[in-house]
């Protein structure tokens, strides 16, 4: 069995049964065999038998709400907001992927998109019905079948989601199997047309190894250490006031979560100040206490894990402004740095906790290099006033905020530049990922 827990506590949650990895070969055959029949039905009854399935869902809006946060540790007002967005905005998603894979018209022919197959997904914690959600509805309405494997951190939430789909789905569309990296490795080995996977660069070079000698489709995100930039002309307020809650924001455990922060020296000390004003007003606790916006660690290695990142800066020279140490137990304490060096792990690693990690620059082209200074390249952030749009297209990463968050909206793509990922979804473009482009003339 697999066992979930509550990070806050430790305390069991629940558990669900474990998938053999010798039984991901049948699983996925079967997979084949339903996609088949999947595939026959038009794009509009895919996407009635979808919508029916979240009108379902969103009738259990406060029962999964409390359990996404027992099971991962966010507040209650987080986790209704995510599994409210899932279940409210999907049909929005349903009625684009449609519109996306209908066949166009062009000279001479036609341009049609048509089902890969058997899609893998492999999604993460940190979000962990909306970033399953945003993989597995376009691989269905495309016509493809979808084998799902949720993280071994989360299971639950994953379960009653696959549960209430599959009250609408005909059998074995969408099948869940839980476990941890074997299953995962089990998958992607299996034959499977297309990846789509959420989590960390090194289980994504792992897929691009083992899924190389059948050349699948891969969509893969791989996380990022996105940095921010101050001009002197920023709004020094909407600035820090947007770095402090896209640093805290689901515990700094957020793939687009801002890492690096480079101020100018001119107003680096107002920003500061205003960044403590802000940040020691943030509390940490349980999903169900009271006046908390800052959960727990989701586990005690990736509590380690930030917990060295904040003592290494502090051993090279960081100025501790807020929190750095006295840690409780399942918890990091909101955390404010300054004077970030580039030898700084801080600086070369993505740490996915609660730390605003500041550091000061006398010439831009010093902060554009360094915040270009990563493998990483998902989301980058520039406030500012008159330079601000050119400085952002200086930055190498696939999404660019300007005086706020990266990320766009609507039917803009989620993609990333470098080493955080291959490929992407959302948008037309992304949607046609789960598809194979077949030109008839």
């Amino acid at each position: 069995m697999l066992k979930s827990f509550d990070p806050s506590n430790g305390d069991l949650v629940g558990e669900v049964a474990t998938t053999p990895a010798e039984d991901i070969d049948a699983i996925v055959a079967d997979a084949h065999l339903a996609q088949k029949k999947w595939a026959k039905l038009n794009v509009t009854e895919r996407v009635a038998i979808l919508n029916s399935a979240y009108e379902d869902l969103a009738q259990q809006i406060n029962p999964l709400a409390e359990l996404l946060s027992r099971e991962m540790g966010k507040d209650l007002r987080r986790s209704s907001g995510e599994v409210t967005g899932v279940a409210m905005g999907s049909p929005y998603t349903t009625d684009g992927v449609a519109r996306a894979i209908q066949p166009k018209q062009i000279d001479g022919g036609m341009i049609e998109y048509v089902p890969l197959g058997v899609a893998a997904v492999i999604s993460p914690w940190n979000y962990p019905l909306a970033m399953a959600n945003n993989l597995i509805v376009p691989a269905l309405i495309a016509g493809n079948s979808v084998v799902f494997k949720p993280s071994e951190e989360t299971p639950l939430i994953a379960q009653a989601f696959a549960e209430t789909l599959n009250r609408h789905l005909p059998s074995n569309v969408l099948q869940i199997v839980h476990g941890g990296r074997d299953l995962g490795k089990a998958i992607v080995e299996a034959d499977v047309n297309i990846i789509a996977f959420t989590g960390s660069q090194a289980a994504g070079k792992d897929i691009m190894r083992r899924s190389a000698s059948g050349l699948k489709r891969l969509v893969m995100e791989l996380g990022g250490n996105d940095p921010m930039i101050v001009l002197p002309d920023a709004d020094l307020k909407r600035a820090a006031q947007f770095a402090v809650a896209s640093s805290f924001e689901n515990a700094g455990q957020m793939c687009t979560s801002t890492e690096r922060i480079y101020v100018h020296e001119s107003v680096a000390d107002r920003f500061e100040t205003i960044v403590f004003d802000i940040a020691q007003r943030y509390q940490s606790g349980p999903w169900d206490q009271q006046g908390v916006n800052i959960g727990p660690i989701i586990n005690n290695t990736q509590r380690g894990k930030v917990i060295d990142h904040i003592d290494d800066a502090i051993s090279k020279g960081a100025r501790v402004l807020l929190g750095g140490g006295d840690h409780p137990e399942h918890y990091v304490a909101p955390t404010v740095l300054a004077d970030i060096t580039p030898d700084m792990r801080m600086e070369t690693e993505e740490t996915f906790g609660p730390v605003v990690a500041i550091s000061r620059y006398k010439d831009i082209d010093t902060a554009v290099d360094r915040a270009n200074d990563s493998e990483f390249g998902l989301g980058a952030v520039v406030f500012g006033n008159k330079a601000a749009v050119e400085i952002g297209r200086r930055l190498e990463a696939g999404m660019i905020g300007i005086n706020g968050g990266p990320g766009g909206g609507g039917d803009a793509p989620w993609v990333g530049a470098k080493q955080s990922g291959i490929g992407f979804h959302g948008s037309d473009d992304g949607h046609r990922q789960f598809t194979q482009v077949r030109v008839i003339g």
